[in-house]
């Protein structure tokens, strides 16, 4: 399967991903709702409140990706062993790259959905070519 997506890659060209992305400006009602809707995911690992440092944010048509960095309001650091995640047994700490969060979204109607996310992977999982075909126009240098 990974052989012909390549193939099919390859006779397409990089022209797939070569779509225009965008990064929604602060106090917009895009970047509200993109962080809206991984907010609720974040703290049930993390705990409330979060307040989100954006890293990374692109916006193409009904696809969107973000690298954020939760924390503490006011910039207060989060202590992965204090957190609802650890204290479930659902995450280990030294393992992790802290609290780094990339997601996946997709807008359904006029919703943004968080559709894939993770908290301190330590690879570029969203690099798998599975993900490419859908959100190749937000992480083309993954995808190409």
């Amino acid at each position: 399967m990974r052989i012909l997506f390549t193939i099919i890659l390859l006779l397409i060209g990089s022209s797939v991903f070569a779509q225009n992305w965008y990064e929604p400006k602060r106090g917009t009602d895009t970047r509200l709702a993109l962080m809206d809707a991984i907010r609720p995911h974040v703290e049930w690992q993390l705990g409330k409140p979060i307040q989100f440092v954006v890293d990374n944010l692109r916006v193409s048509g009904d696809v969107a990706f973000a690298a954020l960095s939760p924390q503490r309001p006011g910039g207060g650091k989060i202590d992965l062993f204090q957190t609802p995640a650890f204290k479930r047994g659902l995450i280990q700490p030294d393992f992790m790259d802290g609290t780094a969060v990339g997601v996946l979204y997709r807008k359904l109607r006029k919703t943004w959905v968080a559709v894939h996310h993770s908290i301190g992977a330590t690879d570029v999982w969203y690099s798998d070519y599975v993900f490419c075909l859908e959100y190749g126009a937000v992480i083309p240098e993954w995808c190409s």
